[in-house]
């Protein structure tokens, strides 16, 4: 299914997207973000610059800059937040704008051993906690 890019998230930058996620920083060709809903401590996302549907779209170039993109994110997490996995998702059966989920797992931790839930919506920080994240993530890249 393609998204409309009027009516996505990533490209309007809309209040849905304001209500899931804060913007962390640009990468090189990715805007990095950090969900609200911290039931995996440290979830983020990196979402592709442009409207593209999957990876098969971009160029050589392209693609390769937005895995390095990816990495760069989750070596900065890993650096962060000492998690012991981060998944790796790739979804887009209801919004197909390239972008991939990279939820931090912890021993013990909600979730450890299981596929991620996309939204819990279980657990919200403050403003302070959600700063305290994003920039030991920042400081980490």
């Amino acid at each position: 299914m393609k998204t409309n890019p009027a009516e996505c998230l990533y490209c309007t930058k809309n209040q849905t997207q304001k209500d899931l996620m804060i913007k962390i920083c640009d990468l090189s060709v990715s805007e990095l973000f950090l969900f609200k809903e911290q039931s995996y401590r440290g979830r983020c996302l990196v979402a592709y610059k442009d409207h593209v549907d999957g990876l098969f779209e971009l160029s050589d170039e392209n693609r390769n800059a937005f895995m390095a993109d990816v990495a760069k994110t989750a070596a900065a997490m890993d650096k962060a937040l000492h998690p012991d996995k981060i998944n790796y998702g790739a979804y887009g059966d209801t919004l197909s704008h390239l972008h991939f989920h990279l939820v931090p797992k912890y021993q013990g931790a909600y979730g450890w051993g299981g596929v991620f839930e996309m939204n819990p919506k279980q657990t919200y920080l403050t403003d302070t906690e959600y700063a305290e994240i994003i920039e030991s993530i920042k400081a980490s890249l």
